[in-house]
């Protein structure tokens, strides 16, 4: 599975939930959206990609797959 798209598709998602003031709320929200559209390869894809590199992604992002890890 490539992960560029993966890392397209997460920021698109964090540019979206950006706009909440909170970010905790808004990592959640991402979090949650992963979880409810992405294939279940697809969150593996980019929970490995986070924790080896996660370097073309957004910190909100980073917090978001990091707590779809836990």
């Amino acid at each position: 599975m490539k992960i560029e798209p993966l890392i397209k598709m997460a920021n698109d998602i964090g540019n979206f939930f950006n706009a909440e003031p909170d970010k905790e709320i808004a990592a959640e929200g991402i979090k949650n959206h992963i979880l409810r559209a992405w294939d279940p390869r697809m969150r593996k894809a980019i929970i490995a990609y986070c924790q080896e590199d996660g370097s073309e992604l957004s910190d909100l992002v980073k917090t978001a797959v990091t707590k779809l890890a836990a």
